[in-house]
């Protein structure tokens, strides 16, 4: 177990002091393999071995570390673990959800660990029934921009890739496109967006424009995380000071559908010093207002 806790860590260089010398491990620690989610283990006997359909292979035929296990933000990590529906922690929910409603019980929307019995089996509610509501940022907000504004607000997404690229394209395995993610700053946007906005909210940082163009039907959820220097930053789609939708709609999109928004940084964000963004598991490095 601890092997395999090791060698699931992000940093590639364990990897190497491991797969030294012989010096190097353990009397015994002959078995060497990757399992089918790419991870690599070291274990003294076969059945240690934490997957099924294990390869073994010869210490120098170990591939290199899969992107998803580089070093990222400890907080990006920690989000996308929170919301990750295959958690542990969120499956209590669902499966306790889906045995009361074979029961033909109706559990409260939201209910937390101590709703039902102390075992945490749900019970028939006693108190009224939360109504679940969409998250405002799901679908557009009017900040009262015409047809023709939005339009611009595409152009200028475009021509700023010349100059400041900040653009993820998700492929399939064959390279074709499935999906163009591309964000902007506009100074003219950000104080049309002061302006808006109004006594609503006061805005402290720089406001950034993105797009999400669909090839195909592809989900788009905004989860993205801006990291500069030490700080981290995961703009809350349900808060409109950080996240909004001018025009489409977060969720699975149809093919060559869009999707126009806005997010709002932290002042201390520098826009001329490089910005590591992060949607999903791809990441980019951005210089959004470049110097000169």
């Amino acid at each position: 177990m601890l092997a395999r806790r090791l060698l699931r860590s992000p940093a590639p260089g364990v990897l190497g002091i491991l797969l030294a010398a012989g010096t190097a491990l353990p009397a015994g620690a002959a078995i060497t393999g990757v399992c089918p989610d790419g991870s690599i283990f070291i274990v003294p006997r076969d059945e240690l071995i934490p997957c099924r359909g294990a390869k073994k292979v010869e210490p120098d035929e170990v591939p290199p570390m899969r992107p998803e296990y580089l070093p990222r933000p400890y907080t990006w990590q920690v989000y996308n673990e929170q919301t990750n529906p295959n958690n542990a922690y969120n499956l209590i929910d669902q499966a306790r959800q889906v045995r009361a409603l074979r029961d033909g019980q109706l559990p409260a929307v939201g209910a937390g660990p101590d709703a039902g019995t102390e075992a945490g089996t749900p019970q028939a509610a006693t108190r009224p029934v939360q109504t679940r509501q969409e998250r405002p940022a799901s679908g557009p907000l009017d900040l009262g921009l015409s047809d023709g504004e939005m339009r611009d607000l595409y152009f200028i997404l475009e021509l700023r890739q010349q100059n400041a690229p900040a653009q993820f394209v998700k492929e399939d395995a064959a390279g074709n496109e499935l999906m163009i993610v591309s964000m902007a700053h506009s100074t003219a946007f950000g104080e049309r967006f002061v302006q808006a906005w109004g006594d609503r909210g006061r805005i402290h940082g720089p406001v950034l424009l993105f797009s999400a163009i669909a090839r195909d039907d592809e989900p788009f959820y905004a989860n993205l995380t801006f990291s500069q220097g030490p700080m981290a930053f995961q703009p809350r789609v349900d808060d409109p000071l950080q996240f909004g939708v001018i025009q489409g709609r977060l969720g699975p999109m149809p093919r060559n559908s869009a999707v126009l928004g806005y997010v709002v940084l932290p002042e201390n964000i520098d826009l001329s010093s490089p910005i590591d963004i992060y949607w999903n598991d791809r990441r980019i490095e951005a210089v959004f207002e470049p110097l000169g």
